[in-house]
Formats: C-alpha cells, sequence, structure tokens
C-alpha cells in the first residue's frame, strides 16, 4: 500500500527509490540503457513542443577527468562509467525548465534500470563555457546539467523533510 492509500506502482517506486550517488562500481553501462535513458529524456515535456535540447553521452576515461577538473564540486565525474550532459539552446525561453525535465525524466530511466546517478548543476556555474567547448558543443547551446551514472557501490540516502513540512493546500498560512 501506498503511504497516501492504494497501490504502490512502478513509478513511484522508482521516485521514491531514486537517491543521488556519487560512489560506481567499475562496470560499463549497457548501450540499451544509455539509448533508453536518453529517448525518455527526448520524450520530456517542453513549452510549446520547441524541445531545446542537445544530450551528450561520456564515456572515455580522459574526457570524464577533462570534465570532472573543471567542475567545483563533482570530482568524482572522473570515475564515473557514463556522464551525460544536457544542453539547452539560448534562444528559446524556456530552454531551462524544459531541459531540467529532460534531465529528471533522463535520471528516472537510469533509476528504473538500476543505474544510480547524481544531477550536476550546469547553468549558473563558471564552467558551463568551458565544458561546452570541451566536448565541441555549438555556440547557441548552454550546459544545464550533467549527470554522471552507473551502477552504485555506495548510496547515502540524505534526510529529507517531511511532506507536511514542504506543501499546503489552497492558501499558505503561516503556523503561530
Amino acid at each position: 500500500m501506498s503511504p497516501i492509500g492504494g497501490t504502490v506502482n512502478l513509478g513511484v517506486t522508482v521516485i521514491r527509490s531514486r537517491h543521488s550517488v556519487r560512489k560506481y562500481k567499475d562496470s560499463p553501462v549497457e548501450e540499451k540503457i544509455i539509448k533508453d535513458a536518453l529517448d525518455c529524456a527526448r520524450l520530456a515535456p517542453t513549452a510549446k513542443n520547441e524541445q531545446p535540447w542537445l544530450f551528450g553521452t561520456v564515456r572515455k576515461r580522459e574526457t570524464l577527468k577533462a570534465i570532472a577538473d573543471l567542475t567545483d564540486n563533482a570530482r568524482f565525474i572522473a570515475d564515473a562509467p557514463v556522464c551525460f550532459a544536457v544542453f539547452g539552446k539560448r534562444a528559446e525561453k524556456y530552454y531551462l525548465e524544459d531541459c531540467c525535465a529532460a534531465t529528471m525524466q533522463l535520471i528516472l530511466a537510469l533509476q528504473a534500470w538500476g543505474v544510480a546517478s547524481c544531477w550536476v548543476a550546469g547553468d549558473k556555474k563558471d564552467y558551463v563555457e568551458d565544458v561546452r567547448t570541451l566536448l565541441n558543443v555549438p555556440e547557441d547551446y548552454t550546459l544545464v546539467s550533467l549527470v554522471p551514472a552507473g551502477y552504485p557501490e555506495e548510496i547515502l540516502i540524505a534526510k529529507k523533510k517531511t511532506l507536511d513540512e514542504v506543501t499546503f493546500f489552497e492558501r499558505y498560512e503561516e503556523e503561530e
């Protein structure tokens, strides 16, 4: 049973089981899983169906290390079997929202296959242009997110706020 009644479905189980993972086993992620995750990402909702994204997949160790070295808090990318890079077309008004939706669908598709990941910020970071240049992505795109992924070696579960702490119904009212 679901905590709010009814039967728990696979989608809910995938969402609830997802956690950021930064340590991966030294095992490659299968091509069919990578393609399926990318396919799920491209099917994300998008404003006016613009689909302003470009998805990169990096598996070469030297490129993974180069990306990791450019980041400020994601050195673990160097040890991931694969890293996805989500880029958005700068000229599109809602590229950030659209590419964030695509990033989440990518992450959930990986989770459904038992592949762990960690959303690493791109947008607003100092390394955005350096990663774009490293991966030879056209200038009209900007980095929105990096998603290193692999089979989890270690899972550390962060405490989350309760449902009551983060929700309101109809209108928000301060408690006295």
